[in-house]
């Protein structure tokens, strides 16, 4: 079809350049998210915001992509004034735990900020009363 044979080094050469092809786009992926890797390692209290950045950067072009990084390195001094300090720690803590998918930290097994009220995935919409 192609009026020649292909042999070895075509093949190899196929090859050589998926795998080139697929190496760039693992280091793409890499880079992509490697801002908000360091935030979540970090434990920055926007860290889905500087995640979402970071992959969200790359594609049009590269500034907002180095303003994630540079934001995931920012210490924060805003302070949340609806919760007190511990309240605020735990409460990044268990943003933090989420972002990892650590299944230990977050959904049923959270510990609400009030013992008396229950995790936000246990609330339920009140069901509406029978039809008599």
């Amino acid at each position: 079809m192609l009026g020649f044979e292909l042999d070895f080094w075509d093949y190899a050469t196929f090859v050589t350049a998926a795998l080139a092809g697929g190496s760039v786009m693992l280091i793409y992926i890499w880079i992509a998210g490697l801002p908000g890797r360091i935030a979540i390692a970090r434990k920055h209290p926007d860290a889905e915001a500087v995640k979402l950045m970071g992959w969200a950067g790359l594609l049009p072009t590269v500034l907002p992509w180095v303003q994630a990084f540079i934001w995931a390195f920012k210490p924060t001094d805003i302070v949340d004034i609806r919760r007190f300090p511990k309240e605020e720690a735990r409460a990044i803590d268990e943003d933090i735990a989420r972002l990892k998918d650590d299944p230990r930290r977050h959904g049923k097994h959270a510990k609400s900020p009030d013992p008396g009220t229950p995790a936000h995935e246990d609330l339920k919409p009140p069901t509406p009363p029978a039809a008599a």
